[in-house]
């Protein structure tokens, strides 16, 4: 356990100190939320859809968490080539322990962006119905975030050029996104999207924050829940396994 802790705490030093990586994953969520919320806030309502921006806020928080989570993995691959990865894999604790403290590490720097996005998003005019759930909003962020860095760290585990890694998440991470349903419902689509669409953990956790923000669920809370955490689990493990094969 303290391994887990001093490694989670270190990347949470890291991350409070690059103010600059604060103020940049910062600028595509409030992006979205300005130009969708209020370009396409007007076509929605006249669909007979409602506020679009209380429709989108939960989607874009979404958004800001995968983004931060997943690419806190390329930590993984520049601390391979400067060495800072074989001092710790070489301390006499278990791998496995190691995974999980950065995953918690970065879990947490996505968790702190989600709740900014989320103020942001009040600033924006968004409500949530009760201001009480926004407590469980913040235990799904937990969910979704140690999700998508367990993912980030798997794959990170076996690449080691930061290149290819960021290909690969581009090309990984915006089929997530806006296949989850976060800027447009899932209602109404063809039968393919729709499996896309369920296949897509982040689905599952933007339709989670929708239920405890706005009232509005296609999954179910219980089912959201479920997937949520058995993928997170699922993750861990593989991700476990597969940074314990790391050579160094």
């Amino acid at each position: 356990m303290r391994t887990i802790y001093i490694l989670w705490l270190r990347q949470l030093k890291r991350f409070i100190r690059s103010k600059s990586r604060i103020v940049g994953s910062l600028a595509q969520p409030i992006l979205f939320l300005v130009s969708l919320g209020y370009g396409l806030g007007p076509v929605f309502a006249k669909a007979g859809q409602g506020n679009y921006l209380e429709f989108l806020a939960p989607g874009i928080i979404g958004m800001s968490i995968i983004f931060t989570s997943i690419f806190s993995g390329i930590e993984v691959i520049w601390d391979r080539q400067f060495g800072f990865l074989k001092e710790t894999l070489v301390a006499p604790v278990s791998r496995f322990n190691i995974m999980v403290g950065r995953t918690l590490g970065g879990a947490t720097t996505a968790v702190i962006q989600g709740i900014i996005v989320f103020c942001v998003s009040l600033i924006a005019g968004f409500r949530p119905i009760n201001f009480y759930m926004v407590p469980f909003a913040i235990l799904i962020m937990i969910l979704i975030s140690i999700l998508f860095t367990a993912l980030g760290t798997m794959i990170a585990s076996r690449l080691e050029d930061m290149q290819g890694f960021q290909l690969i998440m581009n090309f990984l991470v915006m089929p997530l996104f806006f296949l989850s349903g976060a800027i447009f419902p899932l209602d109404g689509l063809p039968n393919a999207l729709v499996t896309v669409a369920r296949l897509d953990p982040l689905s599952y956790g933007v339709d989670a924050l929708r239920e405890v923000l706005i009232g509005t669920s296609r999954f179910g809370l219980s089912t959201d829940i479920a997937v949520l955490s058995s993928v997170s689990l699922l993750f861990l493990v593989i991700g476990g396994y597969l940074f314990s094969k790391i050579e160094i």
